[in-house]
């Protein structure tokens, strides 16, 4: 045990975290996280469904049917990282030696794309109010970092410190803008619309930003209501602090700031599995804020979420139906048998998941277990898209902790060990990445809500090297929200097209066709 002050254990039990937390977290800073065993890379061919028009015209009728009934669904979108990075190359080129930008570069796109901008009108606004001229003067005048300074500085439009989701993302042929924000609320109203025209979001939000996010809120609801016909239910959350990590110097001793006070770190997005778990719904999607397209573009990502919910549902109605069949009270062993053995062949084929306790050579007794186990977990569809460019992270099969199972799971690169050269060679041959498009089904059988924090595996989680005032530090990210969070998860592997996938990563991705009318 770690001998932590006065002081030390007061922190800790202002943040709601125990002393034994930290000494497993120090623990794993010394030890470190063990690299993922993979058997093969998630394809077509091998844990990928491709979906046809006779399976795609029954998950949408099974979607439509579910929201008919009044089917408890909510959109969950994680939204509390402020954009600083989008503008990581703008605040390159004001800080920077040069008072043109370099030919070809980020900045120099953005200064010769002005009127593609949806912001323009704002970004003038804060030029005039800055300088006396719009953009377009100060490009003629060839002031360009007075409009890149207007567009990121704190004195300006403060784009580079504030969150992605109040961005304007989107301008409209009537005159409109809509922030990251507002495009996910009108995606919503298009496929998550419950009885009465009820549409219920969550957004993940940092505290600094909490009251930015409600004032925004009041100010765009009415009208996407107007708009959509329909009724938003939006709740907001931040993470918790008891999810934060301890900070360690370079030698795995305690970080302390100047003060000498316990230093901690944000989880990750892997610490919103709190947040999530402890949402009160039956399924959920889940999808980043900044991977929305304006209306126009928007027709494959409504088809295909419709696609992924009703494919949840078809999936989980045969989850139901093979845990009755486990569970009757059987006459003859026999019908038990034949029971395990069709539940095999769902989670075989269907879950993709191999199961060293669900041999034939196994008791039947022993695989009744398994099987139980298994079909009562949470359940999740993933959109999976074809890689296009350099392969990294995405879906693979990958052994469990104990090496006796093998299934679905969304893998980080720092996850596989690269220097074995078969799982280089596999990363090469990849074929689909992971856009983050996904839809869970939340509850048991018996409509409880599953403590999501008892599917986590706690091996899956990260370390990175930071710096605090000029000094180094090593800091924890918890296991990922889509990738160790849900690894205890039945998990299916669907293909989508890229045209569902339009992240806004830099600022220069907004001039992209996908966010242009």
């Amino acid at each position: 045990m770690t001998a932590f002050t006065p002081a030390d254990l007061e922190q800790l039990k202002e943040r709601g975290i125990s002393a034994e937390t930290v000494d497993a977290q120090l623990e794993r800073f010394r030890t470190g996280f063990p690299y993922l065993k993979i058997d093969s890379p998630s394809s077509t061919d091998n844990g990928i469904l491709v979906v046809d028009d006779e399976l795609a015209e029954d998950a949408e009728e099974r979607w439509k049917e579910f929201l008919g009934a009044g089917g408890d669904v909510l959109k969950f979108v994680p939204a509390s990282g402020a954009a600083s990075r989008m503008f990581k190359a703008m605040f390159a080129f004001v800080n920077g030696a040069d008072d043109e930008p370099a030919p070809g570069s980020a900045a120099a796109e953005i200064i010769r794309k002005l009127e593609r901008l949806a912001f323009r009108k704002e970004l003038d606004a804060a030029c005039v109010r800055l300088y006396g001229a719009d953009s377009a003067a100060l490009r003629e005048a060839k002031r360009y970092k007075d409009i890149i300074g207007a567009l990121v500085r704190p004195e300006g439009l403060n784009y580079g410190g504030l969150p992605k989701a109040v961005l304007t993302f989107h301008a409209y042929p009537d005159g409109t803008t809509r922030t990251a924000l507002e495009e996910q609320l009108a995606e919503g109203a298009q496929y998550a619309a419950g009885r009465g025209g009820k549409v219920r979001l969550h957004f993940t939000v940092s505290a600094e930003h909490d009251e930015l996010f409600r004032r925004k809120l009041a100010e765009t609801v009415p009208a996407m209501e107007a708009r959509f016909g329909v009724k938003y239910d939006i709740t907001l959350s931040q993470q918790k602090p008891s999810t934060d990590t301890i900070a360690v110097t370079p030698d795995n001793e305690l970080f302390r700031d100047s003060k000498g006070k316990l230093v901690f770190r944000p989880g990750g997005h892997g610490a919103l599995i709190e947040n999530l778990s402890d949402i009160d719904a039956t399924v959920v999607f889940i999808k980043n804020i900044d991977n929305v397209v304006s209306d126009s573009h928007r027709g494959d990502t409504v088809k295909y979420k419709r696609l992924l919910g009703g494919m949840l549902l078809l999936v989980h109605d045969e989850i139901e139906e093979h845990l009755k069949a486990l569970n009757e009270v059987y006459d003859e062993a026999e019908d038990l048998e034949e029971a395990v053995l069709d539940a095999t062949d769902f989670v075989e084929d269907t879950l993709c998941m191999r199961s060293e306790r669900l041999s034939m050579d196994r008791p039947l007794q022993e695989r009744w277990t398994e099987l139980n186990r298994i079909l009562r977990r949470p359940l999740r569809v993933c959109g999976m898209v074809r890689n296009e460019g350099e392969p990294g992270g995405g879906p693979y099969n990958a052994y469990s902790g104990d090496g006796t199972s093998v299934a679905p799971q969304i893998l980080e690169s720092t996850q596989i060990d690269l220097s074995k050269s078969e799982n280089a060679e596999m990363m090469k041959h990849a074929t689909h990445f992971n856009p983050v498009d996904l839809v869970c089904y939340l509850k048991d059988t018996d409509g409880r809500s599953f403590d999501l924090r008892k599917h986590v595996d706690e091996a899956t989680g990260f370390i990175s090297e930071k710096s605090l005032g000029g000094r180094e530090l090593r800091a924890l990210e918890l296991p990922g929200l889509w990738n160790g969070a849900m690894s205890d998860w039945s998990t299916v592997f669907v293909e989508v097209p890229a045209t569902t996938f339009n992240p806004v990563k830099t600022v220069n991705d907004l001039l992209r066709q996908a966010h242009q009318q």
